[in-house]
């Protein structure tokens, strides 16, 4: 069974069970606050917390029973520990008008006991939260472009710091020990930026880093560590550029062992979307302009599969990394495409159009989409999916109201088990299920009343970038093969190619069955390739007499038959 979703509106909070008994609601004492600002969970969803604009409340999930009351009524910002043993709350900054003195605006609380462990000073909004490793051990704040960090929860003295000029951004890998860190100092007069990741707390040296990546390209950086915490994704960007609207873009792939490389992208135009796998061993790359393509990289920063193309602009790991569903939200019309990753062969697709939010469910088969305010303010409510592209629920708030926010109730490690959901059995049961009517695509006037169908763009195929794949002799060449084709027939017609085989083997070349020399060396490669194009008619032929509809230049090569038949007739006579 699924766990229970929490809903945030203008209505206050409440919740509702999820799959398979939707609609129906658990026993959640609701607050019907209008001023409900902010919501979170536990990481294992053991707690749950919220400030309805009077005081914030920590309540135990497994009974609702009430922990803790903090009297705080504008908290903008909740989140707790990794075990759930602090809840860090922030405020808007204020200064005292008597002292003219910030106010302590970032507050730790025990979130069994709601007793205030330590009020610290945090002007900005952005980078605001505390950042713990899994197990606790460590916590870092930026203060003041230096890392402070604390060990064991234990926040009145500062336990070390990392002073590397002006770090603006840092990234705590979440596992450990042993720990590591990534820190990141944008360039300034004619200096380069970089990114450094170092060993916790090996700080001090010239050598301390562990690796270094630097870059001129790069007002903002976006770092992403792995699970395992033994590789670090970092996307740099500019906020304008001559060639491009969106600015210039790189990616960059860093390891704990020095290792740093630049992830080569096949296609043009902007990143949208960075993920690793919650197995740490792969990563997706969501890039290029629409339709965009999808890459799935090894821990090389070697492409490994090519999802093709799409309207795509998202891509998500369920919590197991069976599944990864690619999204196109924002401006695209809310495709949803479900794959499975160890066929690497897609399960099923949807849409869910008007999404500002999509979640998984922690048990790796199931999605929740929102449509919510501010972002949207009309036809807010919330979709429950299942990833065979079903969806089992669809919930509309009152046309006056509005729905902040819709999440699962997060679930520890574990507790539930990889989901047995493959594309096979995706397909078995789409295959026994009734067709669902098909909507009338919409055709622009010039196509209507016309059979012919109008493709908007040429969607790339799912590939695998270092396989060969042969060329179906029934597929229509592309514009690029065709020239190619074209070019290699020219320049056997000037005899210009040889057969395939090694300059020093020239003498073992494979000869047709009824061909036999005459010792003259210009003469046999003639009859060879006259031959060579006698049979690459007859495949022509075959194929036209099968029904086959054949391009301009193959039907004019047909025509060529009897002449080549000639002038092969002639060299053999002389």
């Amino acid at each position: 069974m699924a766990p229970p979703i929490a809903l945030r509106g203008s209505d206050g909070i409440w919740m509702v069970n999820g799959p398979p008994n939707l609609g129906s609601r658990p026993n959640f004492p609701e607050d019907k606050s209008k001023w409900c600002k902010v919501l979170a969970f536990s990481p294992d969803g053991s707690l749950m917390s919220w400030c309805n604009g009077e005081k914030t409340l920590v309540l135990r999930t497994s009974d609702f029973k009430q922990l803790a009351q903090i009297d705080k009524a504008k908290v903008n910002c909740l989140k707790f520990s990794p075990k759930g043993m602090i809840l860090a709350l922030w405020e808007n900054y204020t200064v005292n008008k008597e002292t003219n003195q910030g106010n302590p605006n970032l507050h730790l609380y025990n979130a069994q006991t709601g007793d205030l462990i330590k009020s610290l000073m945090q002007k900005k909004q952005s980078n605001w939260d505390p950042k713990w490793t899994d197990d606790e051990g460590i916590c870092c704040r930026n203060v003041n472009n230096e890392l402070h960090f604390f060990e064991g929860n234990e926040f009145d003295a500062i336990k070390t710091k990392l002073h590397i000029q002006k770090v603006s951004t840092f990234a705590l890998a979440v596992s450990g020990p042993p720990y590591h860190i990534a820190g990141y100092v944008p360039g300034s007069k004619g200096q380069p930026s970089f990114v450094r990741i170092y060993r916790y707390p090996n700080f001090a040296g010239p050598q301390a880093a562990l690796a270094n990546k630097s870059f001129f390209k790069a007002d903002d950086v976006q770092m992403k560590w792995n699970k395992a915490g033994s590789a670090l994704l970092v996307l740099t960007s500019t906020e304008s550029s001559d060639k491009s609207y969106y600015g210039d873009q790189g990616l960059h792939f860093m390891a704990t062992n020095g290792e740093c490389s630049l992830v080569n992208l096949s296609k043009n135009g902007p990143i949208y979307h960075i993920e690793w796998s919650p197995r740490s061993t792969e990563f997706v790359v969501v890039y290029g302009f629409m339709p965009a393509k999808v890459s799935l990289f090894n821990l090389k920063a070697e492409p490994i599969f090519d999802f093709g193309t799409g309207p795509r602009n998202l891509a998500y790991f369920n919590p197991h990394g069976n599944i990864l569903c690619l999204a196109g939200f924002g401006n695209l019309r809310g495709n949803l495409e479900f794959w499975d990753m160890r066929s690497r062969k897609l399960m099923s697709q949807t849409q869910s159009p008007d999404t500002t939010s999509f979640e998984w469910c922690p048990d790796g088969e199931h999605i929740l989409t929102a449509t919510t305010s501010p972002r949207l303010r009309v036809a807010n409510g919330y979709r429950v999916w299942h990833c065979s592209g079903k969806m089992l629920q669809q919930v509309l708030v009152d046309k006056e109201k509005e729905l902040w926010e819709a999440v699962w109730q997060p679930a520890a490690e574990g507790v539930y088990p990889m989901p047995a959901v493959t594309a096979g059995s995706v397909t078995a049961a789409a295959a026994q299920s009734p067709p669902e009517p098909k909507v009338q695509a919409y055709r622009p006037p010039q196509a209507r009343g016309t059979s012919a169908s109008i493709k908007l763009h040429e969607y790339e195929a799912p590939s695998d970038p270092n396989k060969k794949v042969s060329q179906d002799p029934n597929k229509p060449l592309t514009k690029n093969q065709k020239k190619r084709e074209a070019k290699k027939a020219k320049a056997q017609q000037d005899g210009q190619v040889r057969p395939e085989s090694s300059p020093s083997a020239s003498s073992s070349v494979s000869q047709p069955a009824d061909f036999t020399s005459s010792g003259d060396r210009e003469k046999d490669k003639r009859i060879r390739n006259l031959k060579k194009k006698i049979q690459q008619v007859e495949k022509l032929k075959e194929q036209q007499r099968s029904g086959k509809q054949l391009e301009l230049n193959q039907i004019e090569k047909i025509k060529t038959e009897d002449s080549l038949l000639k002038e092969l007739a002639a060299l053999e006579v002389s």
